[in-house]
């Protein structure tokens, strides 16, 4: 697929260090972000580990790749993009177990492949996967925090959890055990979609109505990206701050294509 993808990362105002890292292939049509933690600059060390093992399985010829069980519920791509996140949690675990100064590190992670008019998804903890389609603002990806739990069995409403203490425990991270549960899903797209992948040191600092607002007045995805940034520094910075936004732009070109195509089908027989 042809997509715009644009990706920044800013320290913030609190944090001495970056603990994300991000990375894409608008020719691949894949974005990854990750949210290290851990140690002394060992999250820096989880994040980049995450993204770049991710970049390499995919942009891998696939024939260089184990052959594992295939998962018949999904594309065979979103299967390749949840084994290279399985990948890289198995090498960040790794090397934690291998360098005790790297005991505990871990990393958030989000993931998206965009192709055949679709995009396959991988996330684990809380990094966040939003859609803007025909002017709604959606949150794609669930979180995997005590947040996201405590919300489900009703102790928070959705307003209370944003001043909550426990925002930033997470359930799942890449890195932290040998195995690890990696939630995919496949989403159909269309013509004018917008797709934020971000870390919670956007949404932390910024209501979803915020972000939304903000992206649908930029005149272009460098303009809001930049204007993402620095809203949630002006909102106090207190985490890394990281995006990446993807806007598809062939999808109405090949839709009209089909049509035509299946018309010309018809007429010719």
């Amino acid at each position: 697929m042809i997509i715009e993808m644009i990706y920044c990362t800013d320290t913030g105002r609190v944090r001495k260090h970056n603990e994300d890292y991000i990375a894409g292939d608008e020719k691949l049509g894949l974005a990854v972000l990750a949210d290290g933690m851990g140690g002394y600059q060992a999250g820096e060390i989880a994040s980049e580990m995450a993204v770049s093992t991710i970049m390499d399985y995919m942009q891998a010829p696939a024939k260089s790749h184990v052959e594992r069980q295939t998962n018949h519920r999904y594309h065979s791509s979103t299967v390749q993009l949840e084994q290279a996140v399985l990948k890289a949690n198995q090498t960040i675990y790794q090397a934690a177990e291998k360098h005790s100064e790297y005991q505990g590190m871990g990393t958030t992670v989000v993931a998206t492949l965009f192709h055949n008019n679709c995009v396959s998804i991988a996330h684990v903890g809380d990094s966040r996967l939003y859609r803007i389609r025909e002017n709604r603002f959606q949150q794609v990806t669930k979180d995997h925090s005590v947040l996201q739990e405590l919300i489900d069995c009703g102790f928070y409403t959705s307003e209370q959890a944003r001043h909550s203490p426990n925002r930033n425990l997470v359930t799942r991270a890449l890195g932290v055990s040998e195995e690890v549960n990696v939630e995919i899903q496949e989403q159909s797209i269309l013509a004018q979609d917008v797709y934020l992948l971000c870390s919670d040191g956007l949404n932390d600092m910024l209501e979803d109505n915020k972000i939304n607002e903000i992206i649908q007045q930029s005149n272009t995805l460098e303009q809001a990206a930049k204007l993402l940034i620095s809203a949630a520094n002006s909102e106090g910075g207190n985490d890394n701050i990281s995006l990446i936004l993807i806007k598809p732009l062939d999808v109405e070109i090949k839709s009209r294509f089909k049509w035509f195509s299946r018309f010309m089908n018809l007429f010719l027989k």
